[in-house]
C-alpha cells in the first residue's frame, strides 16, 4: 500500500471570496496588512473578526475610521442543510454596516447570502461564497478592486453612513423655502 492510498479524502472546502473597495486604498496603504489572491484555511468553529485591531482581527484595516473590530462572520449550518452558512454581525457602536440594502447596527446579525455588498463609511466588499463539502474548516481570499464595486456590479447607489448619524427631517409637502414671522415661532 502507498501513503496515498492510505491519505485521508481531501474535502472541498466552503471559500468566502471578498472583493474589497476604499477609495483611499492606494495611497493611504487601507488593506496593506491583507494577502491577496491567497486562499487562507481557517477552522469552521471560529469567528473570523474584521476592524483595526491586530490583537483580536483577523483581518485588519490600516484606518482609524474603522472600528476596533467593525463585523464579524460566523458559520453554521442551517436545519436540514448539508452546506455551510454565513451569518454577519456588526460591532461597531458607532457606524452602522449595511448588508445588500439592510441596515445592521450594533450587534445585529443576519444570514449572509450567497453573493451580497457589504457597506461601512466608504468601504465596499463584495461577499461571495463558494460551496464546499467540509465542515471541519473554510477557507478565504481577498480580491483588491481598483474601482467602486456599486458602479462596477450595477448596485444601487447609496451614500456612506458616517459616523453617528442623525436624521435630518422636513415636509415633502414643502418644495420652496417659507418665510415665518418671528412672532409664529
Amino acid at each position: 500500500m502507498s501513503s496515498f492510498e492510505d491519505a485521508d479524502t481531501e474535502e472541498m472546502l466552503t471559500c468566502l471570496q471578498m472583493t474589497v473597495y476604499h477609495p483611499g486604498q492606494q495611497p493611504n496603504g487601507i488593506f496593506q496588512s491583507i494577502g491577496f489572491h491567497k486562499r487562507e484555511k481557517l477552522p469552521s468553529r471560529e469567528e473570523v473578526k474584521f476592524g483595526r485591531s491586530s490583537k483580536v482581527c483577523n483581518y485588519t484595516f490600516q484606518d482609524r475610521q474603522v472600528s476596533r473590530v467593525q463585523f464579524s462572520l460566523q458559520l453554521f449550518k442551517k436545519f436540514g442543510s448539508s452546506v455551510l452558512s454565513f451569518e454577519i454581525k456588526n460591532m461597531s457602536k458607532k457606524t452602522s454596516l449595511i448588508v445588500d440594502n439592510r441596515t445592521l447596527d450594533f450587534l445585529h446579525k443576519v444570514d449572509l447570502p450567497d453573493r451580497c455588498m457589504i457597506r461601512f463609511g466608504d468601504y465596499q466588499i463584495l461577499m461571495e461564497k463558494e460551496d464546499g463539502v467540509s465542515l471541519e474548516f473554510f477557507e478565504t481570499e481577498f480580491i483588491l478592486s481598483p474601482r467602486s464595486l456599486l458602479q462596477e456590479n450595477d448596485w444601487p447607489p447609496q451614500n456612506p453612513i458616517p459616523e453617528y448619524c442623525h436624521s435630518v427631517w422636513f415636509s415633502p409637502q414643502s418644495t420652496s423655502p417659507m418665510e415665518t414671522d418671528e412672532n409664529e415661532l
